[in-house]
């Protein structure tokens, strides 16, 4: 099977995947060289009426509710697209940050509109990879050749504008999703060019089963991730503790002392888990969650023999040595930084469950579908608009059953029915205006004040009285004793 490289970005209207959407989608094809194949893809797509961009986020990107509906596609008319012309046989699905951030954004899009959340990323030999790691562990271990952006306090930063800029690539319009797109093909080139052997290395391990492989013959490894310090490059020497294989491996962070965490009970590591800004907080537990299905940028533990290395990694052989000794000398803290990993992401499931109540957010709180439900998303996906009220109420899982009034509402509102589109209003009423002056809509609305004031005599204002216009245009229209 060919091999192929679909280099790609998204815009969206806010930050979590759970509740925003996907404003622009980009991207352009190459081969394993990197030369383009065929014309970029450029779209946009639709907001829904029940959706409010953040405002933040408009001013980022300057796409604005309006240009999506005037210009863009709906969720559904694109993913037709995508799965016909974009996720091909072959294709590995790669971008700056992709793995963390769009790939999350497109999964939930195919989940909202009956398409498996995850095929499109591993079904008839695709795969996915994400440079934002090969930058970091490039910088890291092979540095030569590239110039390499300080922020203005002197710490290391690899935001992609500052990488293009400093390297004299094209990059006109940071943000812009075809642009980053660009850009992050040409930063690959670069380190292609610059470091051919750790670009094919890392590329060849995004594989899980690769990574899983690593990791049983190099526990003790290099390891870099955004988790980690700019300070020391975002990657550290690290030690494999624990594997599941459903969540991936637990790994420790060998420039830290064990011993400071040794009298620790469970409960106390895991309130050690968190990352925080506090300088007056106790010193964090030095673990994290290595996910095997997250490309992870890996490298053996020989790589840090060079001098320039250990400088920047901050830390030596022998340090090493003697953090891992006294790591292997005390079971009883592995076994409690487990148990505290246990703890942590009981408490983490707690804090989702506001946010996932709702079905559209729901993708990951109700486990896999049946073989069944999956034939009838197939049946939902092929039907005409206006067959899809009539289709027989057989999913066995209630998130399908609850989204699918909403997908005939969103990508076919011309055809909802009077009882359709009085249920859609009384939906949108509950999402966007109840609690009267502390509902969505009017926190919305006088956010947008407060930002006009901060915008003011700014190119940019024109962008929040649009956001205004929008938020009027999409007041429910419904009768209500309320």
């Amino acid at each position: 099977m060919t091999q192929s490289f679909f280099w790609y970005d998204l815009e969206t209207s806010g930050i979590s995947p759970r509740a925003a959407r996907i404003m622009q989608f980009a991207g352009q094809r190459t081969d394993m060289d990197l030369n383009p194949i065929g014309e970029p893809v450029n779209l946009l797509i639709k907001l829904s009426e029940d959706i409010l961009p953040d405002p933040e986020a408009v001013l980022l990107t300057g796409i604005t509710p309006q240009a999506t509906l005037q210009d863009g596609l709906t969720e559904a008319e694109f993913l037709q697209h995508f799965q016909k012309e974009v996720a091909t046989p072959g294709t590995i699905f790669v971008g700056y940050n992709t793995v963390r951030f769009d790939d999350e954004f497109m999964r939930f899009l195919c989940y909202r509109n009956f398409y498996d959340a995850y095929e499109w990323e591993w079904k008839d030999g695709k795969s996915r990879w994400d440079l934002l790691d090969v930058v970091r562990m490039t910088r890291a271990l092979r540095p030569d050749g590239i110039n390499w952006p300080m922020t203005e306090d002197g710490k290391p930063t690899n935001r992609l504008e500052l990488i293009t800029k400093l390297n004299g690539l094209d990059h006109d319009h940071a943000h812009d999703a075809l642009s980053d797109v660009v850009a992050s093909i040409a930063v690959a080139q670069l380190i292609k060019t610059k470091q051919p052997k750790l670009f094919d290395y890392l590329l060849n391990l995004r594989d899980k089963k690769a990574v899983k492989k690593f990791l049983e013959d190099n526990p003790t490894f290099v390891y870099s991730s955004g988790k980690y310090p700019n300070e020391t490059e975002k990657t550290v020497v690290a030690y494999m503790l624990h594997v599941d294989d459903s969540k991936g491996a637990l790994v420790y962070d060998l420039r830290q002392d064990p011993a400071q965490f040794a009298a620790l009970s469970p409960e106390e590591l895991a309130e050690r888990w968190s990352y925080t800004k506090d300088p007056e907080a106790p010193a964090r537990l030095p673990v994290k969650t290595l996910k095997f299905n997250h490309c992870p940028a890996l490298s053996p533990l020989g790589l840090i023999g060079d001098e320039a290395v250990q400088k920047r990694l901050q830390v030596t052989p022998e340090l090493v040595k003697a953090n891992l000794a006294k790591l292997k000398a005390a079971p009883d803290l592995i076994t409690n930084i487990i148990k505290a990993r246990e703890l942590f992401d009981e408490e983490r499931a707690e804090h989702w469950k506001g946010e996932a109540a709702d079905a559209d957010a729901a993708l990951y709180d109700g486990g896999f579908f049946s073989d069944n439900d999956k034939r009838l998303m197939s049946v939902v996906r092929a039907a005409k608009p206006s067959e899809l009220g009539q289709l027989p109420a057989e999913f066995q899982d209630e998130r399908l059953q609850t989204i699918l009034p909403r997908y005939k509402a969103r990508n076919f509102s011309s055809n909802l029915t009077d009882e359709e589109r009085a249920e859609w209003e009384q939906y949108r009423y509950h999402v966007l205006m109840d609690g009267g002056t502390e509902s969505r809509l009017a926190k919305y609305i006088h956010r947008l004040g407060e930002l006009a004031e901060t915008e003011a005599g700014s190119d940019k204002r024109y962008l929040l009285e649009e956001l205004q216009l929008y938020a009027e245009s999409i007041m429910p229209v419904i009768e209500t004793d309320q």
